[in-house]
């Protein structure tokens, strides 16, 4: 079992930046952020899968998903934030089992709130 653990979430005046990080203890097949704000479903914020990368309209030109496979770390730096960013930020990673079968994970969340 991958497991993840995340870190960087705080509280920022918009136009500041933040970076999130999430650290897997194994490797990993894609990595992205999800994000849940009040009341609001859970949405795909960014994802990578080798050096592909996928974003949310919202957040292209402002976020940027990287990730270092050597130490099975994923970052997303967030640059402009905005007051509408505000979410609890949750990292996910999807890995092989012994049986080759693809497995999601997800970390504990952390709280990003962005003021105006």
């Amino acid at each position: 079992q991958v497991q993840l653990v995340e870190s960087g979430g705080g509280s920022v005046q918009a136009g500041e930046s933040l970076r999130l990080s999430c650290t897997a203890s194994g490797p990993t097949f894609s990595m992205g952020w999800f994000r849940q704000a009040p009341g609001k479903q859970r949405e795909l914020v960014a994802r990578i899968t080798s050096s592909v990368t996928r974003y949310a309209d919202s957040v292209k030109g402002r976020f940027s998903i990287s990730r270092d496979d050597a130490k099975n770390i994923v970052y997303l730096q967030m640059n402009n934030l905005k007051p509408e960013d505000t979410a609890v930020y949750y990292c996910n990673a999807e890995w092989e089992d012994p049986y080759y079968q693809l497995i999601d994970s997800w970390g504990q969340g952390t709280q990003v709130t962005v003021s105006s």
